[in-house]
């Protein structure tokens, strides 16, 4: 039976910057069917009709070769440029390959193996827990999130292996923390030199970096104070510079920075990409390097730097990993939270199981859902405490806080609510005992005592 032609032309070429990337150039009536065949066989969209296939193994002149059959045998005409071809052709050997009994067949075998751990790493199938150094490689312990199969990984780029399996998360971690404490790291490990090279060719070739849009007016203008796309990048930056006990590593994708605290029960999550209403920040606080997680909170990218920056100066002292507010919510944790807006004079209201502070001007807030802070609800994620901007009812920017939250890290965006959002207008002078490393505080222009700060909290 003859194979029925496809009005679609694939054209296979050298990627112009990345030597071993091959780029494929669609068209034709039906390109749709090409697009389809390649993307199965783990070529990626870098521009319309254009897709690149980059790996970890540097082996895509061969996967190329076996891409073009396929099209073919589908009949989808193939062109393929003459260095591709070359390349195509050629059989070539690693030097000093670590598994010298390896035929070249099952050198490929093992390299895709690779390429399969690293692509289920990077699309989110396998969650990485934790890594190690080991002698002069790194091991890693994730879990399969479809499978729920948990596996201890050794070795990087082409040469990762699965070396062990576990029947569950807590068996792997525990497994794990046993044979590594010394290096033991949470989450992935920072992306090789290889695997930069492999998500920078993802990218379009050729494409000029082109100049931000100015700003839309009208309806969808950004609200006001809004910070610029570098503005949360550069908070980010000078926090890790200016705390010697957090730690940088970039993960398996560009998109996202982490930070780990030295304690290895810390941990702050910077998403580059978010814009507007995506989460850009995400806090975690474990119970330990490999215990469960205790509290989180996450903010918006339109969130202002100043918010931002008192989180994470919250972050900053014991209180941040070590205190954990009462679980139904008590009293005594209400007041301290909420000590600063009471005492600026803002006014709670309550709607259903919301209990809502407005600014006066209605600017911003606080919002409880007393439910989810009781535990009485039934989604896990739901936060207790809101911060917001804009309008309660529609916000343009968020923070939000599980129940277990410390009081001192919300009583820090409280009052920074407080001295920037109140009716009063008083001048900041800095109060001994309150707050840490110099947090601003205000002199009220009437003889009341100031909002209860860190030295007036109760233990």
């Amino acid at each position: 039976m003859t194979t029925p032609s496809v009005d679609a032309h694939v054209r296979l070429d050298t990627h112009p910057t990345h030597p071993s990337a091959v780029t494929a150039t669609l068209t034709g009536a039906q390109v749709h069917i090409a697009h389809v065949g390649l993307e199965a066989a783990g070529w990626h969209v870098a521009a319309t009709n254009m897709l690149v296939l980059v790996r970890i193994d540097h082996e895509e002149p061969y996967w190329a070769g076996q891409a073009a059959r396929q099209l073919r045998a589908d009949g989808i005409t193939v062109e393929i440029a003459p260095e591709l071809r070359d390349a195509i052709d050629e059989e070539w050997t690693w030097a000093n390959y670590p598994m010298p009994w390896c035929s070249r067949a099952e050198i490929r075998e093992v390299s895709d193996a690779a390429q399969k751990i690293h692509d289920d790493i990077r699309r989110g199938r396998l969650l990485i827990h934790a890594h190690a150094q080991d002698a002069h490689t790194t091991v890693a312990v994730g879990t399969y999130l479809d499978t729920g199969k948990s596996v201890y990984l050794h070795g990087e780029n082409h040469l990762r292996q699965i070396a062990n399996s576990f029947d569950s998360p807590a068996h792997a971690l525990t497994a794990f923390e046993d044979m590594h404490a010394d290096t033991m790291r949470p989450g992935p490990a920072p992306m090789t030199d290889t695997e930069r090279d492999t998500a920078d060719a993802r990218t379009s070739p050729g494409t000029p970096t082109t100049a931000p849009e100015p700003p839309h007016t009208g309806a969808g203008t950004a609200p006001a104070g809004t910070p610029g796309p570098g503005a949360h990048e550069a908070l980010f930056d000078s926090f890790i510079e200016d705390h010697g006990e957090w730690e940088k590593y970039r993960t398996w994708s560009d998109d996202t920075s982490v930070a780990n605290h030295e304690s290895l029960t810390l941990r702050a999550e910077f998403d580059h990409e978010a814009r507007g209403h995506d989460i850009a920040w995400t806090i975690a606080s474990y119970q330990s390097p490999v215990g469960e997680r205790t509290w989180h909170a996450t903010a918006t990218a339109n969130t202002p730097t100043d918010m931002i920056e008192t989180l994470l100066k919250s972050l900053d002292t014991d209180t941040a990993w070590t205190e954990r507010t009462s679980a139904p919510l008590t009293e005594r944790t209400l007041k301290t939270v909420t000590g600063p807006l009471t005492e600026f004079g803002w006014t709670q209201t309550i709607n259903g199981h919301h209990i809502n502070w407005p600014a006066p001007k209605g600017e911003t807030g606080l919002r409880l859902d007393v439910a989810a802070a009781a535990g009485a609800t039934t989604a896990h994620s739901e936060p207790a405490w809101t911060v917001w901007g804009g309008t309660a009812q529609q916000p343009a920017w968020t923070i939000e806080f599980s129940p277990h939250t410390p009081a001192a890290v919300l009583q820090d965006l409280t009052y920074n609510l407080a001295l920037t959002h109140s009716a009063r207008t008083e001048h900041p002078r800095k109060v001994p005992g309150h707050g840490h490393k110099g947090v601003r505080t205000a002199a009220p222009a009437t003889p009341t005592p100031p909002a209860p700060g860190r030295a007036a909290r109760s233990r």
